[in-house]
């Protein structure tokens, strides 16, 4: 089975099952589980922050960062596709009481600092929401987010009396594309959510790292949203597994996207628009679409050629060099 639809439907390696095997355990919500601790120690080290919280999910893990930095009737600056605005189920209004305020992107998915001035309220005018955060995305939709970018962004926000927010969730991906350190991705945000069940191979998990007061704030969320688990070392054992072994070889993933976007170039009836990191966008013939979908289905091959807009094929390390290629042969033939 080749499986494009997204680097979360990796499976845990053999040797990755067998380090949470061998994990040594303890109770998480009474903070004993040695493993868990290891992990947020490191994770924590390697973002260059003072703390670091596991939870289950990335969307728990921004969630409880929102919601540290954010109270009832305030609002964050976020971009439009951002997924702590747009796919994360309206969490920050449902559960926190945070208002979002999308900000449209530009081509390189930045927010324009002009728009997100735009859209800053005014402190002391009861007619608002407090604008107390400004929450970012690397990578974006496999794009790598400009450092230089970045750091203005977060500069103003500073100016403006404004908290920052990394969804970090493939910033690993972010690093090894730029070749920057971790911690020089992470510095300018206050917070930064990691997550490792995507191109790094764990089964589920996140880290959120930030300053010890802000961690502890998220702590108490994190409890409240039921993220608190018991033997959680299992799980972290994974992540740990994953950040030793796992992140230098994501530059493979983005070989691979590479190497489908060039193979993919070459076919009729197919037009990439992108190709960013571990990522590919393309449009397929739209009227061949669910054919081109059932036909790949049924040669273990599985992708979602979407009907008027553009398809995301995500290389991970559970699809090889020759994976590719075979996905490549399999287009040409059934578009031929």
């Amino acid at each position: 089975m080749i499986d494009l639809r997204s680097d979360t439907v990796t499976r845990p390696s053999a040797a990755m099952l067998q380090a949470m095997v061998a994990a040594p355990l303890g109770d998480d919500v009474m903070g004993d589980d040695p493993t868990v601790i290891r992990l947020q120690e490191a994770v924590a080290a390697r973002a260059g922050k003072e703390a670091g919280l596991f939870f289950p999910s990335g969307t728990q893990s921004n969630l409880g960062a929102l919601m540290a930095h954010c109270g009832r009737g305030d609002e964050y600056l976020v971009g439009q596709l951002a997924h702590t605005y747009k796919y994360e189920g309206g969490g920050a209004a449902v559960l926190g009481s945070i208002q979002p305020q999308p900000i449209e992107h530009a081509e390189d998915g930045t927010l324009p600092l002009e728009k997100l001035a735009a859209a800053l309220k005014p402190a002391d005018d009861a007619h608002f929401a407090r604008t107390r955060l400004l929450a970012l995305e690397n990578t974006f939709h496999g794009k790598l987010i400009p450092a230089a970018y970045v750091q203005a962004a977060t500069d103003w926000a500073r100016r403006h009396g404004l908290a920052t927010h990394l969804d970090g969730a493939r910033v690993f991906n972010a690093s090894v594309a730029s070749g920057l350190p971790l911690a020089q991705l992470c510095q300018p945000f206050d917070t930064v959510s990691i997550c490792f069940s995507k191109g790094l191979g764990a089964p589920v998990g996140s880290v959120l790292a930030g300053s010890a007061e802000l961690i502890a704030r998220a702590h108490r969320w994190r409890k409240m949203l039921g993220g608190g688990l018991r033997q959680a070392g299992v799980l972290a054992a994974a992540c740990l597994y994953a950040l030793e072994h796992n992140v230098e070889r994501l530059a493979e993933d983005h070989s691979n996207a590479r190497l489908l976007a060039e193979g993919l170039r070459g076919i009729a009836g197919v037009r990439v628009l992108s190709q960013d990191t571990n990522m590919v966008f393309a449009e397929f013939e739209p009227a061949r679409c669910e054919a081109l979908t059932a036909a790949l289905a049924a040669e273990g091959i599985l992708m979602r050629a979407v009907y008027g807009g553009p398809t995301r094929l995500v290389t991970h390390l559970d699809v090889s060099a020759d994976d590719v290629r075979r996905v490549v042969q399999a287009v040409a033939r059934h578009l031929a």
